[in-house]
């Protein structure tokens, strides 16, 4: 699942979230809110359904596969805290969702592109892996390539830069810093992180 080509749209109204930020998936969501194929009786959903719905929210939103997704848990549970709060934040510092969060790219996808084809350089150096987990203190700039320059120039002229507390981002240089590690509160995605533990912990 970490590259899903699909109709993204579809997902958005399966689990019912803007997993999916593209212009198409979203408008698609906007008028269908209802989940896919349900236009007939709807069926009450299970306890194990609601729960790999929430589990499947992340997957999406953050581009994981099942094997990573269950890695990044294992590594929650030995962080002090809260397991599913820590299992976030722990998505929250991945390069390419930074490279997003600020606003380098409009979608994950975009930033998850970027990164594989080595637009990006981590303090000073390139880097491929989008994966990454970011410190504070790091350090994000696109490469000094004149065609990256003017790519990058152009998606922030034309898209609206979320203001996000623990990045800080020079929009004149192509460069993000991490101030601070993410907490739970800076996570955008709507989940119920509960159930996603109690399902991983079966």
């Amino acid at each position: 699942m970490g590259h899903y080509v699909g109709p993204k749209g579809r997902i958005n109204r399966r689990l019912g979230a803007l997993v999916f930020e593209s212009a198409g998936a979203a408008r698609t969501f906007e008028r269908r809110e209802y989940p896919p194929g349900m236009a007939q009786r709807r069926r009450k959903v299970s306890n194990y359904g609601m729960a790999l719905r929430e589990k499947q929210k992340i997957k999406y939103y953050y581009g994981l596969r099942e094997r990573q997704l269950r890695k990044y848990f294992d590594q929650a549970r030995r962080l002090k805290g809260n397991t599913g709060e820590q299992l976030l934040i722990l998505c929250e510092r991945r390069l390419d969702n930074v490279i997003r969060r600020a606003g380098l790219t409009v979608t994950r996808p975009q930033a998850r592109q970027g990164a594989v084809h080595a637009h990006f350089q981590l303090n000073g150096r390139t880097v491929s892996t989008p994966s990454i987990r970011l410190r504070a203190g790091d350090v994000i700039q696109v490469r000094n390539r004149p065609n990256l320059k003017k790519l990058y120039k152009n998606i922030i002229e034309g898209s609206v830069v979320p203001s996000t507390n623990w990045l800080a981002f020079d929009a004149e240089n192509l460069e993000a810093r991490v101030l601070t590690l993410p907490t739970f509160e800076d996570v955008s995605l709507p989940v119920d992180v509960g159930q996603v533990v109690a399902f991983l912990s079966r």
